[in-house]
């Protein structure tokens, strides 16, 4: 039937039945008796017949196979009545047994097409089978104890995120503090610039080496991911704000560098999921047609995040994940989404051949998996929430191969390279897997010395990893022993290690405690290092004499907005800078610049 012009599927068992051809009712009608009737009313009447039977529904049911079994449980026990396909096919491997079909009409169809008509059970049948149809098995995700050690030949690359975003969020915020991040007052993007400068204060660096970063894949290089990424996240948290094409904390962002960094993460992670400032997809710029025209036929971006941050709470923490397999749980377990509503106006180097609106081409593995994978790589790892495992893009997936006009595409994103990951401490608090943030102990690995003279002498190999956190901490000597300085662990701090977290790390590297002179040495480091606490910017006033001085400083309206410092001179933190005004207005002062 028809409304409107669109095809209305029937909500009864008796409107399904009746939009079908007599020879398919013939072929339905002979699954249940022979001797059949000629007339479509009559065959209609044949079926409904035995299917509003209880016992006899009872007993077609029963003759199902396993599989078609659980293609009718999917439906009954989910909150609609259409039979989602991909899902069936991600969940159990394979589609059920439908029979022989040809286009529209059925050759030798099976009992399953009794309770799943044109892709639906009806309302009324849904509602029978309820009775007595046991839930569907759930579905379960696969996990890895390790992500391989080598793919393509290549060897992968494990980066550990959880302290890795606690340092890079303060570092980052300190160079926009410093004034050295500028970004375009119309996109709000990082001008290439402002990446190398972040870049050069992330720990490790970006995912890719800068090197890296330049291999050509087509039209574009892989460029900075994690750099791309935090201006914008701190953007979005409202850590940071645009003040012409330059990047300025705002007051969230200064008492964000003297807070736990966790605190300020989860901030972030719960503002980016809503946020407007960037359609991650954009990111995937060998997929044409995103802009202009294209722009309304794309979903909301809430909607996609949504969708895997629900997947991703499902997920088991602290285990490895292969991408792969996420894709395939979210599509099993009904975590869906859309990109585009119309995937015509989406193309590949030219409209009208490379539309991915063609049978196949803008299928889930290219457009949906193409954005798990930036959302997760570009966002969800930087702030440090999963740990990834991956390789170079060129080459890694091979899935996009029979589209048109891939021809001179080494990949199709800089995210393919994205083989795994694993859910950290950081991101089992910050999804609710965890009720508590609590710090990923450091791996146990006897590998180093702690001296007493303060050294630290590397008994084998360190990990690249190893290696990097102890070049934050203390100066090498040669290639094996580095000297512990107080100035390089203060400065370390500063930059967002706390001295607890160093001591662990010697503990968990040495297999023993520290000798009794070092761990003073460290006690007393951090109780210097927390000495002195930034409260952030402040206004320096200078009062024509000692005596106005006092009366502001000692007034009930000011007296809480200020200090004194020296004989004549106010200081003013910048948050209390309004108030202060307000108040010294009431007393019938104001403040002139000065024009030294």
């Amino acid at each position: 039937m028809s409304r409107g012009g669109r095809n209305v599927r029937p909500d009864t068992l008796r409107g399904a039945l009746v939009n079908y051809t007599v020879p398919n009712l013939k072929k339905l009608a002979k699954l249940l008796e022979s001797g059949l009737p000629t007339r479509k009313a009559e065959l209609v009447a044949l079926i409904l017949r035995h299917l509003e039977d209880t016992e006899r529904l009872r007993q077609l049911w029963a003759s199902l196979d396993t599989l078609q079994q659980a293609a009718v449980a999917q439906v009954v026990h989910s909150p609609g009545k259409q039979f989602d396909a991909d899902g069936f096919r991600a969940k159990y491997g394979q589609s059920p047994d439908w029979g022989q079909s040809q286009y529209s009409d059925l050759v030798s169809p099976t009992l399953l097409r009794l309770f799943i008509h044109q892709g639906d059970i009806p309302s009324d049948l849904k509602s029978a089978l309820e009775a007595f149809v046991p839930p569907p098995r759930a579905v379960e995700i696969e996990t890895q104890d390790a992500p391989p050690a080598v793919v393509f030949d290549l060897p992968v690359t494990v980066k550990e995120t959880e302290r890795a975003a606690q340092h890079d969020l303060i570092a980052v915020l300190r160079l926009i503090d410093r004034g050295k991040v500028r970004a375009s007052a119309k996109t709000s993007r990082v001008t290439a610039a402002g990446a190398r400068a972040i870049a050069e204060v992330l720990q490790g660096g970006d995912f890719y080496a800068l090197d890296e970063q330049l291999h050509d894949w087509g039209d574009d290089v892989i460029g900075p991911v994690k750099a791309f990424a935090w201006p914008l996240i701190v953007q979005s948290a409202g850590l940071a704000e645009l003040a012409g094409t330059r990047l300025q904390l705002t007051a969230a962002g200064k008492k964000a560098l003297t807070a736990p960094p966790q605190r300020a993460i989860r901030r972030a992670w719960n503002r980016w999921q809503k946020t407007r400032l960037l359609d991650e997809f954009n990111r995937v710029e060998t997929i044409k047609g995103q802009k202009r025209k294209g722009k309304r036929n794309m979903t909301a971006v809430a909607g996609r995040r949504a969708a895997i941050v629900a997947a991703l709470g499902e997920c088991p923490a602290h285990t490895w994940i292969a991408l792969d397999e996420l894709s395939r749980f979210m599509r099993a377990a009904g975590h869906t989404f859309e990109v585009s509503r119309n995937l015509w106006s989406l193309y590949i180097a030219e409209a009208h051949y490379g539309s991915l609106g063609y049978s196949g081409y803008g299928e889930w593995h290219i457009v949906q998996e193409r954005y798990i994978l930036a959302f997760l790589f570009e966002y969800v790892a930087t702030l440090g929430l999963i740990d990834v495992a991956y390789i170079p893009p060129a080459g890694a997936r091979t899935n996009y191969g029979d589209l048109w006009g891939v021809d001179d595409l080494s990949c199709l994103s800089r995210y393919d390279g994205l083989l795994s990951f694993r859910i950290n401490a950081l991101g089992a608090w910050c999804l609710g897997i965890a009720e508590t943030y609590e710090p990923t102990p450091f791996e146990e690995r006897p590998v180093l010395k702690v001296l007493p003279n303060l050294e630290i002498v590397a008994t084998e190999v360190l990990s690249p990893a190893d290696t990097l956190f102890l070049e934050r901490i203390a100066t090498p000597s040669s290639d094996f022993v580095w000297q512990i300085e107080r100035s390089k662990l203060i400065e370390a701090a500063e930059q967002g290690y706390a001295v607890s977290d160093v001591v662990n790390f010697l503990r968990a590297k040495s297999g023993n405690a520290l000798p009794d002179n070092v761990a003073i040495f460290f006690q007393e480091a951090a109780e210097r290092t927390s000495s002195l606490v930034a409260r952030g910017p402040a206004l320096l006033i200078e009062a024509q004499d000692e005596v106005l001085a006092q009366l502001i400083a000692h007034d009930s309206r000011t007296r809480s907005l200020c200090m004194v410092a020296g004989e004549r001179h106010l200081v003013v933190l910048a948050d209390a800078e309004s108030a202060f005004r307000r108040a010294l207005h009431e007393l019938g002062y104001g403040i002139s610049v000065s024009k030294s």
